[in-house]
């Protein structure tokens, strides 16, 4: 699983959103910071972040390539 920590109204998320569909990202769940203070504190000017399950991060900004290597290395 992968979670995405975005902001409303963010077109930085909306471009990440866009490379992770070209990367084929399944099982990602969005989380909006912008209501959750101890969220906010933590990724306030770093978003958009993705996050897998084992709690790697991959700050912005990434490509469909660096998206691909870092899942294979999750995998891995």
């Amino acid at each position: 699983m992968f979670t995405l920590f975005q902001r409303d109204d963010c077109h930085l998320c909306d471009q990440a959103l866009i490379v992770l569909a070209q990367a084929r990202v399944t099982g990602l769940e969005s989380v909006f910071i912008d209501d959750a203070p101890e969220l906010a504190s933590r990724y306030g000017t770093r978003v958009p972040v993705l996050r897998d399950g084992g709690g790697r991060e991959l700050d912005w900004p990434f490509d469909v390539a660096t998206v691909t290597a870092w899942m294979a290395n999750h995998l891995a």
